[in-house]
């Protein structure tokens, strides 16, 4: 069983974790955090755990897999510090800010034989492995995915405050929160598209409260859409030559109906988790338990073309981050 240790102390780390015992692969060992008292209120629910307040005794605890679900903008120095102390990382969504933020990741899991995840749970759900077979005779002539949920801090902003997830400083914003779902969608049933655009509603920092923007393939293009000041309730379609397959969402998919261009209705039979994250945390503990690193860098194929689109995007909105100016 692997020894985990995780930073960040918020509601999503709750989740992960509990996904993390339910898969059997994980022992919750250890906790990160600035503050004693917020890592103190975190273990409440878990027994006897490690707590540390100072970053270099957690690196050099005796942990196998560490998560992070810190701000975005921490994501990459966090993950590098991990690796490079020889312990697997897994990532919250996003990873990374830049491409060139995952070109360094993956050099540096390389380097110290260990492995580097991006916990975008809706890329490892058995659903879309069905969704591709379902497709294999179909010419696919487009796609919609949506991903917009009003946001908890909202009210924070429109009080004149900037909360970590809307800040630039802190690679906030819609895409990067909630678009990146529907892109790993298209990425995981099409590929890497071409190119990309986004066009959105933003903040006098450039950071997008809502966008929509598209993929385009070879003969098809996908439209995506993110908001973090509204919700969204439309479902996710596939258009093909024989007719529209839809989704009750482009992430924790739970029903699939075909409508061919005759009107016949198809329901196809799809398989899901109640809990959003235990099939990301059994296939990366398998992964590190089995040392699949073909597996693993197909993840990060994946990944790669996720955030090479995304940064795509954010160009074509000038939505820019402080990670852009740096890259080491």
């Amino acid at each position: 069983m692997l020894k985990l240790g995780i930073i960040g102390t918020s509601a999503i780390t709750h989740n992960f974790v509990t996904a993390a015992h339910e898969s059997q692969g994980y022992q919750l060992s250890a906790v990160f955090s600035r503050s004693l008292d917020k890592a103190e209120a975190f273990a409440k629910s878990y027994g006897n755990l490690s707590l540390f307040t100072d970053w270099a005794d957690f690196l050099a605890s005796d942990l196998d897999v560490i998560y992070i679900a810190s701000p975005n903008s921490l994501h990459f120095h966090q993950a590098k510090a991990v690796l490079e102390a020889g312990k697997h990382a897994i990532v919250e969504k996003p990873m990374v800010s830049t491409p060139a933020e995952l070109h360094i990741l993956k050099d540096t899991a390389a380097k110290h034989q260990v492995l580097v995840f991006e916990a975008a749970r809706n890329h490892h759900e058995p659903a879309f492995q069905q969704i591709r077979n379902f497709l294999t005779d179909k010419t696919i002539l487009g796609a919609y995915f949506g991903y917009a949920k009003y946001s908890s801090k909202m009210p924070e902003l429109l009080a004149g405050q900037t909360p970590n997830v809307f800040s630039a400083d802190f690679s906030g914003g819609a895409l990067m929160d909630l678009g990146i779902y529907p892109v790993y969608a298209a990425v995981t049933l099409f590929g890497k598209p071409q190119t990309a655009t986004y066009k959105a509603s933003q903040l006098p920092s450039s950071v997008d409260l809502r966008g929509s923007g598209q993929l385009f393939y070879d003969g098809f293009y996908v439209t995506i859409e993110a908001g973090k000041n509204m919700t969204s309730y439309f479902p996710s379609e596939i258009y093909t030559d024989q007719g529209t397959l839809t989704l009750n969402a482009c992430q924790h998919i739970q029903s699939a109906v075909f409508c061919s261009n005759d009107g016949q209705v198809t329901e196809l039979a799809i398989d899901f988790e109640v809990d959003t994250m235990l099939t990301e945390a059994q296939h990366f503990a398998q992964a590190i338990e089995r040392k699949d690193l073909e597996l693993a860098t197909d993840w990060l194929i994946a990944a790669q073309a996720v955030h090479d689109t995304l940064y795509t995007m954010r160009q074509d909105a000038q939505i820019q981050f402080k990670a852009d100016l740096d890259v080491n």
